[in-house]
């Protein structure tokens, strides 16, 4: 990858303390590691934040991820920028909007030598590593791959009820992932790793977990959201499991941990099941949080907060250059006690969901678009591309959005909606992948249908 000027500085800057972990190589693994901690994300496919057990919800489904949520910052009113696990994903490494980084559907790769997080960081010495277990984040569809040094794709089982082995389940994720961490850490513990663990529960089909059946109180013909419960138990129980594992070999304050969804779930609301069609709040929520022994207090954020500030506040908490390309916020001077922005505008996309063989084209991008959407003050703006009309919601007097505002001119979205087709005309060279025969079977078996 062509390296980027604010590279070339954070090199500079950063150079002493990259020779000084390689001098440090005495018998305490953590004066080997020198000042930087190691790092963890964990991401959970198609995870609502308001079926979570530390957001009041009312069973007790998280008890691992409320315990990481309350060990650190916990941000209370998180959204991803969009309801797709590929565009997601991509916006929360390079901290960009899809229309800009290009990977806008499941199925178009992510635009080439971006910078982003791991780029920024491998440039400080991390050893990187990513493990995924759904189908669209192979590096073939997602173009993922270019930013970790190591990228293994977990799709060794058939969650869906088809023939392609399209993802994985937690255990083996957290098997794998821990695997290699603990053999860095034995093997190359002078650097410092991040390593990246998507988890598919409890995406659609909603498997029944009945050795989490206790959630349910007793249910005895559990329906989908009751389903969808258990699966959000199982992988709990996992993520507790892998928080172990690492906390064994990186202690105490040695590793900073970012949690999220890729984004959340309709399970009904607005006649909708699923999830990437529209920018409804179902879709959109998410939970969010960081922990940092030492570093960062345990306290919520209740500003609005969005998948792309990981980047650049991680950053920020090491005291790293951000990339003048990165569009998120960096919360660091909020999480050491500044006041938190007012009157930030946060915007939204929503694209169709797969590009299938039969329709990709240099045009798959800009033919894609269903909505786009602003939020402010609690007013929300969403723009249906194919209607040309605007529904206004005021979350804060009805958070459900069943009671539509009078749009007026909505000038704010009708000005996101220019600034997207924009970028996307830009990104109109950009060829969209042609997919394989195993790839189109996986994604029609996600739900992911042009």
């Amino acid at each position: 990858m062509q390296k980027r000027a604010w590279a070339v500085a954070a090199l500079a800057i950063g150079l002493a303390g990259t020779f000084a972990w390689g001098s440090e190589r005495s018998a305490d693994p953590a004066a080997r590691q020198g000042q930087r901690p190691n790092i963890l994300i964990v991401t959970v496919d198609t995870l609502r934040a308001d079926h979570l057990s530390v957001n009041g919800y009312g069973r007790e489904t998280s008890p691992n991820i409320d315990r990481l949520l309350n060990g650190g910052v916990h941000f209370t009113d998180a959204r991803t920028v969009e309801p797709l696990t590929n565009p997601a994903m991509c916006s929360m490494l390079t901290s960009r909007a899809p229309s800009t980084h290009g990977a806008t559907r499941n199925g178009l790769r992510l635009r080439p030598g971006l910078s982003s997080l791991t780029s920024a960081l491998s440039d400080y010495g991390y050893r990187t590593g990513a493990f995924v277990g759904n189908w669209t984040l192979r590096d073939r569809l997602s173009g993922l791959g270019e930013h970790f040094e190591h990228y293994e794709e977990v799709l060794n089982r058939r969650r869906w009820f088809g023939l392609v082995r399209s993802e994985a389940t937690a255990e083996d994720l957290t098997d794998i992932a821990s695997g290699w961490i603990e053999h860095h850490v034995e093997h190359d513990d002078w650097r410092p790793f991040l390593a990246w663990v998507h988890y598919v529960e409890p995406h659609a089909p909603y498997r029944f977990q009945k050795d989490h059946a206790e959630i349910l109180d007793g249910v005895e013909r559990p329906k989908k959201r009751d389903r969808y419960d258990t699966e959000i138990a199982f992988v709990d129980a996992e993520i507790g499991r892998l928080l172990d594992r690492v906390e064994a070999v990186s202690p105490g304050g040695r590793t900073l941990i970012l949690f999220a969804s890729d984004h959340g779930e309709s399970l009904g609301e607005h006649g909708y099941w699923g999830h990437g069609r529209n920018l409804h709040e179902p879709n959109l929520r998410i939970p969010m949080g960081l922990t940092w022994a030492g570093r960062v207090p345990a306290r919520q954020i209740d500003s609005p907060a969005m998948i792309t500030d990981l980047a650049p506040t991680v950053l920020g908490l090491l005291n790293m250059p951000r990339p003048g390309e990165f569009e998120g916020f960096d919360w660091t001077a909020v999480i050491d006690g500044a006041e938190a922005p007012v009157g930030r505008v946060t915007r939204y996309e929503a694209h169709k969901g797969a590009v299938l063989a039969k329709h990709a084209s240099d045009t798959a991008r800009r033919a894609g678009l269903l909505q786009v959407a602003t939020l402010v003050d609690g007013r929300k703006e969403i723009l249906t591309i194919k209607k040309d009309s605007v529904s206004a919601f005021d979350l804060e007097q009805d958070p459900g959005e069943v009671r539509p505002l009078a749009p007026g001119i909505a000038t704010r979205v009708r000005e996101w909606y220019v600034a997207v087709k924009e970028a996307l005309s830009r990104e109109a060279g950009l060829p969209a992948q042609q997919l394989d025969e195993e790839s189109i079977a996986a994604l029609k078996s996600l739900g992911y249908v042009d």
